[in-house]
């Protein structure tokens, strides 16, 4: 099973694979990852600056629907030329890419397969921009939400907050979110209300949400799995922050997890 593998803002595919190295190494010879450097130059994300030298990449650097479409544009023609994959595997705004061009392929070409089986979400999410362009109700509350989180984040994932409390910059979240996957309301999924949600708009193809309950950005993760059809469809959380955890009890996990998405997809 062959995967495209998209990192996340501000940082590169090397340190994608970096980041992923310990669940693949679990995998069989049979999965193999192209890990691609995003289309522009980018500032390092919050921190990684201290862990990763540039050069750093992003899809996109501003919040305008104009350029996330761009994005889609360069994932076509990316598919087009090195493809075809089986699945995608995403961090972050690799997952944001990823989403927003599985809801637009949708609404536009519903008929038509998307391009790839399965996908793998990482501390994902869907901009909330693409949501409001594809005429999906956002309520001020998932606004907030939306808002109060990409700044949390960007406090807690920084250079002083690594310096200062390493791995325990991520107990003081403001999204206390462990276990909600399970008992959240469909009508309200941190201000999205999904018994309302087109039906065509659902991501139909195997998917795989992995967050970890102390990432700042935990519900953008928890509403992009409620666009995914539940029955083809695994959440895992990782217990951590807005990273991929080493741990081997982890690794194993998140191996198993992509080894699922190939049965479900019926890849051989």
């Amino acid at each position: 099973m062959k995967f495209l593998c998209l990192h996340g803002k501000g940082t590169s595919a090397a340190i994608f694979k970096s980041q992923s190295t310990s669940f693949r190494t679990k995998l069989d010879p049979s999965f193999t990852f192209d890990f691609v450097d995003g289309f522009l130059a980018s500032s390092p994300a919050a921190g990684i600056d201290l862990f990763y030298p540039p050069p750093y990449y992003s899809f996109w650097n501003t919040s305008a629907i104009s350029d996330v479409r761009k994005a889609h544009s360069w994932l076509r023609n990316l598919l087009a030329r090195d493809g075809p994959y089986d699945g995608v595997m995403c961090f972050s705004q690799g997952c944001s890419l990823i989403a927003s061009f599985c809801l637009y392929h949708q609404a536009e070409t519903p008929d038509e397969p998307l391009p790839f089986k399965a996908a793998i979400f990482i501390c994902g999410g869907a901009p909330m921009q693409a949501l409001e362009d594809l005429g999906i109700e956002v309520s001020q509350e998932a606004r907030d939400v939306d808002t109060k989180s990409s700044k949390a984040l960007a406090t807690q994932a920084s250079t002083e907050a690594i310096l200062k409390s390493g791995l325990d910059r991520w107990e003081n979240t403001h999204a206390a979110t462990s276990g909600l996957d399970a008992t959240l309301d469909p009508s309200n999924v941190f201000g999205l209300d999904f018994t309302t949600m087109p039906s065509h708009l659902r991501i139909k193809i195997p998917t795989v949400h992995i967050y970890g309950n102390k990432d700042p950005r935990c519900p953008a993760s928890l509403q992009l799995s409620h666009f995914s059809d539940p029955r083809l469809t695994k959440t895992y959380d990782h217990g951590g922050g807005h990273d991929v955890p080493r741990r081997s009890d982890v690794s194993e996990r998140i191996a198993q997890l992509v080894e699922w998405s190939a049965v479900a997809a019926r890849i051989p």
